[in-house]
Formats: structure tokens, sequence, C-alpha cells
């Protein structure tokens, strides 16, 4: 559906960066915290977030839900703001230029457990590993100031410890959890024949694991296997995968959460620590389907992963298998 960058009276407005920005809002409008009328617009030149709208588009959407033309350009907010990349630049400096009634933050992978505990420890919104110049820090300082100082509510299906949920409510913003109701609510796709499913990682490219130790492992799996691409893999990472013997992989290009969501019971997920992980487990517990997160040796991870990104990562980490 077409539609301009300007908010209508009363229109709520989503700007979405990725295909799990773009799903989490679509929850949020079914949730009904956007309002009757919610216009989402996703940022161009994004092939797996193109994909993704134009699945989204064959679904049954929730009343009131506009998705408009992807663009390049950030569209002014509207009464309610709704995002997903809160260390954004362009859009810390929305938040701080125009003024919306509520903002409304949904799922955007890991890095939205760390929003929250920036947020309650009252820190600049930085992103992990980042090493930002004064203007940089200032900026996230004071989009800290204004998330804190305004009409705040977190959408989110991720495991939020106890004490940073109690935290982030003590400082007067919603702390809303979801199970994927809508998304649950959709016909599933037919699920590929193999029995083992594993889900790609982004951590081969972000410099994080051993790209020689993660193919060691892949190759070592007995038994056939579909494997489901990150949408940040390396092509060349990809290539080598596809030459392991018994690897199959499915290049979809949507969210692991739409393409599995119809996975048998006598099926299983295998994954490093990621957010699909929980997504999935809560998509599938009733289908009876087992996701298992492959726990990473010590020998796999880089010296670019610290001990804190390490421990962050275990909080997907439940119903562990070894690799």
């Amino acid at each position: 559906m077409n539609g301009s960058l300007e908010s209508k009276d009363g229109q709520s407005v989503a700007w979405v960066e990725s295909p799990l920005q773009l799903l989490c809002v679509i929850e949020a409008q079914h949730a009904g915290l956007l309002g009757p009328a919610t216009r989402v617009v996703p940022r161009s030149g994004l092939p797996a977030l193109r994909l993704t709208r134009a699945e989204m588009t064959r679904l049954d959407l929730p009343p009131g839900l506009e998705l408009a033309e992807p663009s390049a350009k950030m569209p002014r907010p509207g009464r309610t703001w709704a995002v997903g990349d809160a260390f954004s630049g362009r859009v810390q400096m929305r938040l701080l230029t125009t003024a919306s009634r509520k903002v409304v933050l949904v799922d955007d992978g890991l890095a939205t457990i760390r929003l929250l505990e920036l947020l309650v420890s009252r820190r600049p919104l930085l992103r992990a590993r980042a090493k930002p110049g004064i203007a940089r820090s200032v900026l996230g300082a004071a989009a800290g100031l204004r998330l804190r100082g305004g009409r705040l509510t977190v959408f989110t299906a991720l495991p939020v410890p106890d004490d940073l949920a109690e935290a982030v409510r003590d400082r007067g913003a919603e702390l809303v959890r979801h199970d994927f109701g809508w998304l649950r609510s959709q016909p599933g796709d037919v699920p590929p024949d193999e029995r083992t499913v594993v889900l790609g990682t982004s951590l081969v490219r972000n410099g994080l694991i051993r790209r020689e130790a993660y193919v060691k492992w892949l190759s070592g799996i007995e038994e056939p296997i579909a494997y489901y691409p990150h949408r940040r893999e390396d092509p060349r990472d990809l290539e080598r995968v596809r030459r392991i013997s018994g690897v199959t992989v499915y290049e979809s290009g949507v969210p692991a959460e739409m393409t599995l969501r119809g996975l048998r019971p006598d099926q299983r997920v295998l994954s490093l620590p990621s957010t699909a992980v929980t997504s999935l487990r809560i998509l599938l517990r009733a289908r009876g389907v087992s996701v298992e997160t492959v726990e990473v040796p010590d020998d796999w991870w880089t010296a670019s992963a610290g001990p804190s990104l390490r421990s962050h990562l275990q909080l997907f980490a439940h119903e562990r298998v070894a690799p």
C-alpha cells in the first residue's frame, strides 16, 4: 500500500529496519498497543526486509495496519511512534526533534536487553563494542534522557531477567511481554523433509566465533540437515556450508519465526545463541518441537568476544546441547 511520509491525525507510525522489527510491530498492532490505525514504513534497500514485507501481504494482517512502500526517508512520528533500533543515530535525532506522545520499542535482537540495561543505569544509548566520539556520546545520552522522561512502552518476547524488568518499570516505562499471538494464528509453511533444522548464525561474520570450528561442527552432525541461513551470513561462508555432505540450504529470506512455524513434532531445531531461539520456543512449544541452543565451546570464541558478551548470550542458552 502506498502513502505519504506525513502521518494523519491520530495515526501511529512505525519505522522498521529489519524483518524481526517488522514482525514485532505487527504483533504490537495485534496486541492493541499502537491504536486503531498504524502506518508501517520499512527502510528501503534491505532485501530481507523487502521479502518479509511481501510475505506479510499474503497473510491476514491486524485491522488498522497499513504496510507502506519501503522508503529511504524516515517518516515523521505520529502520536505513537514504534521503532526497533534505538541505538541508531537517525532514530535518536528524531526522538529529540519531534514530540510523540508515546514511544513503543519493539524487539531488535539481543540489542533489546542491552538497551534496557542502559536505560535503567542512566548511561548513554550506545551500541555494544562501539567506540563513539564526543558528539555521538552526547546524542546517546540525550536520547536516553528523552526515553526515560516520556511515555515509553517496551514490547518484547525476550526473557527479560526479573530484576531488570522491575527496574524498567520502576523508571516509569511499561514493559509488555508477548508470545507472537498474531503469527501463531496464521497458517504455517510446509516444513522441510529433514528431521533436524539448523539456524545459521551471524557470530562468524561478526568475528565472534572461529569459522573453522563452526564449519567442523556442522560437518560432524551425522544426519541430514535443513540449514536456514542468517540474513547477515557471508555468502562465502554459505558456499562452504553448501558443500557439506547431507546439508540442504533453504534460502527463504524471511525470519525463521515465519518460515519454521509449521514444523512437525518429530522435528528439532539447533541454533547457536540467538533471539530466534526464544521466539521459536514460544511459537513451537504447543507443537512439541524441541528448540535447542548449542553451547559454544571456549575455543570457538575469538578475542573480540569478551566475557560480558558471552554472558549476555547465555540468556538464550536454556535447553543446551553440546556441539
